[in-house]
This record gives structure tokens, C-alpha cells and sequence, in this order.
């Protein structure tokens, strides 16, 4: 009886050992940000933005070494994070590097910003993305130097857009994501200055996509790659969303801006294709979307572009984060 007792106290002692070990793995780190509308508002008039508390989640490999670690920084699309989003994370960790959930969304308790865009806007989550960039950099166990930025449709944008220099600097110029991985994100804002990050940039994007089209990425990509470090890869019979493991079907809410060419100005401001005025509010921006855009856009997953962008995203910051150019 007394052997059977010592065994159930040992066996409670190294459950919560585990417990303990697997909690110290990851950590919830806060951090105050703003609610900007518009680039603009961060380029011209930062300061008085109201200010935002907001989190993210810090997860460590299970191999943790004693040097510090790089870390990939992970943004969500505006269904929020979703299960493939947090299959990337999970093979980053895989091969010795931290990752970071960017919770831009829960910080402001919000869920969704599908058929709006406006509750949760892009810049205020390019802030976000860079008041976590300067947390991380402080913290004893990230190498603040090897921190890149990936993301997911917004999530996308918000990648691909805190490489806009006009933008980057206003915000923070110190401070610099290593590379910067945007998986379909919306291409269709053209900026008139192209003063982009010289960090590698790479997007990854479906052939059908009709939520965030492939043609304006090509074309920026074509604008950008004689000065950057940037490239396109661009997926067969792949829509948004491509590596989900979800069919594809149709979402009546999401905007599709196929027909859509947006200008961001020097200024930060994005202007409507037609009439040139500034997006600079949810009426304005509606408004302007109402001349180009439609309401329903298919979603969903393609087995074979799926395991691609999971690969190439693997290599890419295996290779800018860890030095590893084997494939």
C-alpha cells in the first residue's frame, strides 16, 4: 500500500514537472500600441493616436540552447488566427526558432474584420507588428537581429507594408525586421514612393485567388525587384487560403478586389481609383470599394500548393534567419 502511494506521489510530481516545463515554453508579453485608421495617421500625427494595450504569445522550441534564439513574427488574416496559420509556427519551432502570435484582434476584442476591413485596420496592426518588434528585441532570449515577419491575407499587408520605408520610419528607425514572408496578401495598393526595406521579401500567392488577386503582386514585384530583394512565387488552381486543409467554398461577406487598383500616396493615404480621394475613414474607405470591389470571393485549401508554401516558407527562414541554404 505504501509503495502504491509513493508511485502515485511520484507520478503527480512528474506530471507537474512536464506541466511546468511545457508553460515555460511560452510567454504572454504585453506591450502598448495605438488604434491609427490610416498610414497617414502614423506618418503625420503618431503621438496622439489613443493609445492600445495589446499581447502576443512568445513559444519557444522544445530544444532550447543557451544562445539567443531568432524568432518569426506571426500575423493573422481577418477571419483571425486560423489552424494552418499555426501549422507554419509549429515547423519554425521544429527547426530551433521562437515564434511570435501577433493577437492584434483579441488585444481589441474583436473577432473578425471580414466585409468592414475597418474595425481593425492595417496600419493599426503595422504599429502593433512594431511595438512587438521592439519588445522581442529586449527580451533575454531573442537575437534582436533575426527577427522576421510573416502573415496571412491582412496579415499579408501588414508583412508586406512594414517593409514600406515612409512607413517603417515614422514608426521606428532603429529598429528592422530581418525578412519579411507575405502570404497572399493585398497587392492592389500601389505606393508612388517605392522606398521599400533592402531585407529579403518573398510573397506567396494562389493563381485564383479573387479575394487578394495575383496580378497586382506580379506587378509590384516587377516595380520593386531591380532595387529590392523581393520575389513572387504564385500557385496553380490555388484560391485564398490555399493552405487550409478546408474545401474551398464561397464567403459572401469578403470583398473581392480583382478590379481594384489603389494608390498610396506619399502621405500615407490611400486613395480611391476613380474619384483620387483619401480613404482616410470606414465611410470614405466604403465607399471607395464600392467603385471596384464586389462582395463574394472563394476560400479554401489545395493539398499540393499547400505542402509547397509550407516547404518555401521553411527554407525562406531557415535561410534569412538561420543562415541555412540547404533545402
Amino acid at each position: 500500500m505504501l509503495n502504491s502511494l509513493k508511485m502515485k506521489y511520484y507520478l503527480i510530481v512528474l506530471i507537474s514537472l512536464i506541466s511546468l516545463g511545457a508553460k515555460a515554453q511560452e510567454e504572454i508579453i504585453r506591450f502598448v500600441s495605438a488604434n491609427p485608421y490610416t498610414f497617414n495617421d502614423i506618418m503625420t500625427d503618431l503621438e496622439d493616436q489613443e493609445s492600445q494595450e495589446v499581447f502576443g504569445v512568445l513559444r519557444l522550441p522544445e530544444v532550447v540552447s543557451n544562445e539567443k534564439l531568432p524568432v518569426v513574427l506571426g500575423v493573422a488574416g481577418s477571419l483571425g488566427w486560423r489552424e494552418h496559420h499555426l501549422d507554419y509556427l509549429e515547423q519554425y519551432r521544429e527547426q530551433g526558432m521562437a515564434t511570435f502570435e501577433l493577437k492584434s484582434f483579441k488585444s481589441r476584442g474583436i473577432t473578425s474584420t471580414v466585409g468592414s476591413q475597418s474595425e481593425v485596420t492595417m496600419a493599426a496592426m503595422v504599429l502593433d507588428a512594431y511595438r512587438a518588434l521592439e519588445a522581442l528585441s529586449k527580451h533575454p532570449r531573442v537575437d534582436a537581429n533575426r527577427i522576421a515577419i510573416t502573415g496571412w491575407s491582412l496579415g499579408g499587408g501588414v508583412t508586406l507594408f512594414s517593409a514600406w520605408l515612409p512607413l517603417k520610419d515614422a514608426i521606428n528607425k532603429e529598429l528592422s525586421f530581418a525578412a519579411h514572408l507575405a502570404l497572399y496578401p493585398p497587392c492592389f495598393v500601389t505606393p508612388t514612393n517605392l522606398s521599400f526595406s533592402k531585407a529579403p521579401m518573398h510573397i506567396l500567392i494562389g493563381a485564383v485567388d479573387n479575394w487578394t488577386p495575383a496580378a497586382p503582386c506580379e506587378e509590384l514585384v516587377k516595380l520593386l525587384e531591380n532595387t529590392n530583394d523581393i520575389g513572387v512565387t504564385i500557385y496553380e488552381n490555388a484560391h485564398h487560403g490555399y493552405d487550409s486543409e478546408i474545401p474551398v467554398q464561397e464567403n459572401e461577406k469578403g470583398y473581392s478586389f480583382t478590379n481594384c487598383r489603389f494608390e498610396l500616396n506619399d502621405e500615407g493615404d490611400v486613395l480611391m481609383n476613380t474619384l483620387g480621394i483619401a480613404m482616410s475613414n470606414s465611410f470614405l474607405q466604403k465607399l471607395g470599394f464600392a467603385f471596384c470591389a464586389k462582395k463574394g470571393v472563394s476560400i479554401g485549401g489545395n493539398k499540393e500548393a499547400r505542402a509547397a508554401s509550407m516547404s518555401f516558407a521553411n527554407t525562406f527562414m531557415k535561410r534569412h534567419l538561420k543562415g541555412d541554404s540547404s533545402e
